[in-house]
């Protein structure tokens, strides 16, 4: 069996996610779609909170799952029998940074990255562009998923 993992924090997941999350379950047999926990950051949303965000916007895509996990991802990937990572690049930034990434994860455990360039509506996305804009009472609706802007607004209301 084919698998692979695309990592993320998805606080929130952006239609940009859900177009790689898309194109990539057409390539493995099984995507496995984890939301990597990091205690030093301060989410919008819970890892409980942002899987179920996850499972409502892929629920049509039968191969795609969701886990969570708090450390190397090379790890996982070890523990859970995964040989690539997915990754969505959607600037030259993002290739200095994820080049160095695949290169150690690649030297750490053999594990493959493969680099996913967005489709050009999305290049510029960012969950932490749309909370930003959603903070300040902008519309990102046409941005992330209706159950994301849904539970997006919900939660800004109550800060």
């Amino acid at each position: 069996m084919r698998r692979a993992v695309y990592p993320g924090s998805y606080d929130p997941v952006t239609n940009g996610h859900l177009d790689v999350i898309r194109r990539a379950s057409k390539l493995f047999d099984e995507l496995v779609v984890a939301v990597m926990i990091n205690k030093n950051k301060r989410s919008l949303f819970s890892v409980e909170e942002r899987i179920d965000l996850l499972k409502q916007a892929t629920a049509d895509l039968p191969n795609v799952r969701m886990d969570s996990w708090h450390g190397l991802l090379v790890d996982y990937c070890r523990d859970q029998g995964i040989a690539a990572i997915v990754k969505g690049l959607r600037a030259v930034s993002d290739f200095d940074y994820e080049l160095q990434m695949a290169q150690m994860n690649q030297q750490l455990s053999g594990v493959e990255t493969l680099f996913m360039s967005p489709n050009p509506l999305y290049s510029y996305l960012s969950s932490s562009l749309v909370k930003e804009v959603a903070t300040y009472g902008g519309d990102v609706a046409h941005l992330v998923p209706a159950n994301v802007n849904d539970q997006l607004v919900k939660r800004l209301a109550e800060t």
